[in-house]
């Protein structure tokens, strides 16, 4: 066992910088003195909100993910703005995805989504006393609203019906405070 876990970076190289990531190679100094290369994305910083409604409904959206290379059922979520703190993103979030604001929001957790690569912190919110507000989705993005009653999504969870990890967890963290 070693006693100093942390890694001393001496040479830091970027390689992309994009709309939303950069992504660097750390040389790094390891605890037991050798050299070792560490691949990085940096990322601002998301939210997701879980909005349930008073029959305790869930609002999804579901969207075509490039990267999963399929359509996904998910909670609201979206990047940080700079200076934007993650309350005032989650209720921008759900206005953009969904049409809503909360009357109620409760901080559920803040974690990183990918540790070993990622310097993404994730903040998540159960978004409640659900208030509709006029919808304004980007124009990039394209998705499409789904409601679907938590007992339903606990039924299936490990059915495939959510296979986004922010959205597991919000929803698993949700039920424990529902008492679901």
């Amino acid at each position: 066992m070693h006693k100093n876990l942390e890694e001393k970076t001496f040479k830091t190289e970027y390689f992309y910088s994009g709309r939303i990531v950069k992504v660097r190679v750390d040389d790094v100094i390891l605890p037991d003195g050798a050299k070792g290369k560490r691949e990085i994305v940096e990322h601002p910083g998301a939210v997701a909100v879980v909005p349930v409604n008073d029959k305790k409904e869930v609002i999804f959206v579901k969207q075509f993910r490039k990267a999963a290379e399929k359509v996904l059922l998910e909670i609201p979520a979206g990047i940080l703005e700079p200076g934007e703190s993650p309350e005032e993103c989650a209720q921008r979030e759900l206005k953009e995805e969904i049409g809503y604001r909360g009357q109620s929001l409760i901080k559920l957790a803040s974690f990183y989504t990918s540790p070993g690569f990622s310097s993404e912190r994730l903040h998540l919110f159960l978004a409640q006393g659900l208030v509709k507000d006029s919808l304004k989705q980007p124009d990039d993005e394209f998705l499409n609203i789904e409601v679907i009653h938590l007992k339903e999504v606990i039924d299936n969870i490990g059915n495939n019906m959510l296979e986004d990890g922010k959205t597991i967890t919000g929803i698993v963290m949700a039920c424990r405070l529902l008492k679901v």
